[in-house]
């Protein structure tokens, strides 16, 4: 199949509501030494995405100026130096931009198969919220052994990738969300126990759940207020792992706890870190994670798609948050 030299892309045309974002024409990428160019079928939408179209998230530099952070599709064609892929292969590829376009370049370390029996659109559900769960849950977090892991926003695309990556490594889970449907739907994901923010105090339900005992993992993208009352949540030696800061940048602790009990924050944000943090990431999940996936052991969860030229849509239901799992376009 030959490549054409212009494609369709969404464009942020202005920062601002979802109708900044419009179909334009734009060159076709050409593939850096060590990375690949993909015919993107699908990708994931994602909180960054919303936030770069706010004017919030700017692109690292040298990273493309479109928006989206993970697509799956096929390899088209190959920059110098790569060796691990070919063209044909059908792969899903984390990105630092331009996944809302016809094609895509991708670093070759960040691309993995598409799990077998898995389609385009599921695939395209994966990177962004696989590469942000795994580091920060096992390895940051150091979920292990019989540790339990509260989730905030359990029916989010994080939230449900990570109940299942949690569950399938034998852990007991506790989620949040904001109806008793998501927490439902969280339950059916295999969460122990759903707790409806706006009608129960997680620190209570946890506290009672647990013995008093707490959790030893908390994986949280609000932080803001939520910081200091998670802290009263963790078990002794807990430790809390920041991702996301949907109630804001600033929060006030109790210190008291941090040292008497000997509890961590840690946190992490994935877009500006190196290639070669992400190829690490990419190994262990390809070893670990990829095998439950293809088992159906995980399942990706998919709420809506919307055809590339809507990405208006995708986006406004995003910001409602009336979704349970992933939003992803088609191309």
């Amino acid at each position: 199949m030959s490549i054409p030299a212009t494609m369709r892309a969404v464009e942020i045309t202005e920062f601002g509501a979802p109708e900044v974002l419009k179909i334009g024409t734009r060159p076709v990428p050409q593939p850096r030494a060590g990375e690949v160019l993909i015919r993107v079928e699908a990708a994931g939408v994602n909180r960054p995405d919303v936030s770069q179209r706010k004017g919030n998230y700017p692109p690292p530099p040298g990273a493309s100026d479109l928006p989206g952070l993970e697509v799956a599709g096929e390899i088209v064609s190959l920059g110098e130096g790569v060796t691990e892929w070919k063209v044909g292969d059908r792969v899903c590829a984390l990105i630092a931009g331009g996944g809302y376009a016809e094609y895509c370049a991708a670093p070759a370390p960040q691309c993995l198969p598409i799990p077998k029996g898995l389609s385009a659109i599921e695939a395209a559900s994966l990177p962004e919220t696989y590469f942000t769960v795994y580091p920060n849950v096992f390895e940051r977090g150091r979920l292990a052994g019989k540790d339990t892991l509260l989730i905030q926003g359990g029916s989010s695309g994080i939230g449900v990738a990570a109940i299942q990556m949690a569950k399938a490594m034998g852990h007991t889970v506790f989620v949040t969300a904001g109806s008793e449907e998501k927490c439902r739907a969280c339950v059916a994901l295999g969460a122990d126990r759903g707790i409806n923010y706006k009608t129960e105090d997680f620190v209570e339900v946890v506290k009672q759940a647990t013995g008093g005992r707490g959790v030893d993992v908390i994986l949280d993208m609000v932080a803001g207020d939520y910081v200091d009352r998670e802290l009263k949540a963790l078990a002794d030696d807990g430790r809390l792992v920041v991702i996301a800061l949907l109630g804001g940048v600033k929060a006030t602790l109790g210190m008291g706890d941090i040292l008497r009990r000997r509890l961590s924050i840690t946190g992490s944000t994935l877009r500006p870190r190196p290639i070669e943090f992400k190829g690490r990431v990419a190994a262990s999940l390809r070893e670990r994670i990829w095998p439950l996936l293809e088992s159906g052991k995980i399942k990706p969860v998919i709420y809506k798609t919307f055809p590339l030229e809507n990405a208006a849509g995708a986006h406004a239901l995003m910001e409602s948050s009336e979704h349970i799992g992933k939003i992803v376009l088609t191309i």
